[in-house]
């Protein structure tokens, strides 16, 4: 399974970024996803992450409430909806995926494939 993510870009303070993450392969449909992030000089987080059958999702607190990750099983896509972003969400932006099931004690780590980042700025 190979991933590619895209839709970075430089935005305002409170504006909406959507970040797409294409897969190749079919069998990311039957894959657990997730989307990191990693700031200058910090340590890669996760900031989303969605099961294997697209029924439950979970956030850190960070974004609850204004991040959404979302699936296409058809477009082997996953999405990332990203609302009222501030200049703490500039980071590089990774989309993974991984074969074993997760929960929310386990969303956080586990991702055996990943793709190239894309880059998200938030100005103030």
């Amino acid at each position: 399974v190979q991933l590619q993510a895209s839709g970075g870009g430089l935005v305002q303070t409170g504006d909406s970024l959507r970040l797409s993450c294409a897969a190749s392969g079919r069998a990311f449909r039957n894959l657990a996803k997730g989307w990191f992030r990693q700031a200058p000089g910090k340590e890669r987080e996760i900031v989303a992450a969605i099961s294997r059958n697209g029924v439950h999702t979970w956030y850190p607190d960070s974004v609850k409430g204004r991040f959404t990750i979302s699936g296409d099983s058809a477009e082997n896509k996953v999405y990332l909806q990203m609302n009222t972003l501030t200049p703490e969400d500039t980071a590089v932006y990774y989309c993974a995926a991984r074969s074993n099931a997760i929960s929310s004690g386990t969303y956080q780590s586990g991702y055996g494939y990943w793709g190239q980042g894309t880059q998200v700025t938030v100005s103030s």
